[in-house]
């Protein structure tokens, strides 16, 4: 039995994907939102995430690197109606296995479910992010440079991946919050500050850079 999360804020279509799954034989668990989602992901252990992207709170494509933060191997399907090219390619470049368009086949959901879950991983998990000269090591949550190998806390880490990949982006206070500690309380943002500051002192040269009055980005120069 295929232990499987749903996440679609439309309270219908997720209620019917559910029965639809469990009467393949798989364990389905749901979620309505991004931040929701992130919460039943702390959990662990889904073989499959067939994901919307359209949600409340964040969207599927952050809910994917969180996913991927957590487990570099997670299986994710993307079920949307937003189809254009540039949308599947993002989703494919972020990790997903797969991407079906709404509306859809039921009888062709189930059988991409089945072939995903049957489809052997791409050999061993991803145990580095590579940005630059910066590597980033997934398993020993630890940051090597210019051949030094740094640990990092579980929050330097999680802060540290989230900047690497989204490099050459502008990352805010507020999505840090909710991608790192899941929430988006502003009156916490002081706790983005203080482990930025905690990483930097750890690490021989700058690689995260303050962007005046909006968050923070990662530097790999």
């Amino acid at each position: 039995m295929a232990r499987l999360l749903i996440v679609e804020d439309e309270a219908r279509l997720r209620a019917y994907l559910r029965r639809v799954l469990e009467a393949d034989g798989h364990a389905v668990d749901a979620a309505e939102s991004g931040p929701q989602a992130v919460q039943r992901l702390r959990g662990g252990g889904f073989d499959l995430i067939v994901l919307d992207l359209m949600l409340p709170g964040f969207d599927g494509f952050e809910v994917m690197r969180q996913a991927f933060d957590r487990r570099a191997d997670q299986r994710v399907l993307v079920l949307s109606a937003v189809m254009d090219v540039a949308t599947r390619v993002r989703c494919l470049r972020l990790g997903a296995v797969d991407f079906l368009g709404k509306p859809f086949a039921t009888a062709e959901l189930v059988e991409r479910v089945r072939t995903r879950l049957r489809t052997p991983g791409a050999g061993a998990p991803q145990r580095w992010l590579r940005v630059g000269e910066v590597t980033l090591d997934l398993e020993r949550q630890a940051i090597s440079l210019a051949g030094r190998e740094v640990p990092l806390s579980h929050r330097e880490f999680m802060l540290l991946g989230h900047l690497m990949r989204r490099a050459g982006e502008v990352c805010s206070r507020r999505e840090l919050l909710a991608g790192v500690w899941g929430h988006t309380d502003e009156l916490g943002s002081n706790v983005v500050d203080a482990t930025v500051r905690r990483i930097r002192g750890k690490v021989p040269r700058p690689v995260i850079e303050t962007v005046r009055n909006v968050g923070y980005a990662f530097s790999a120069g």
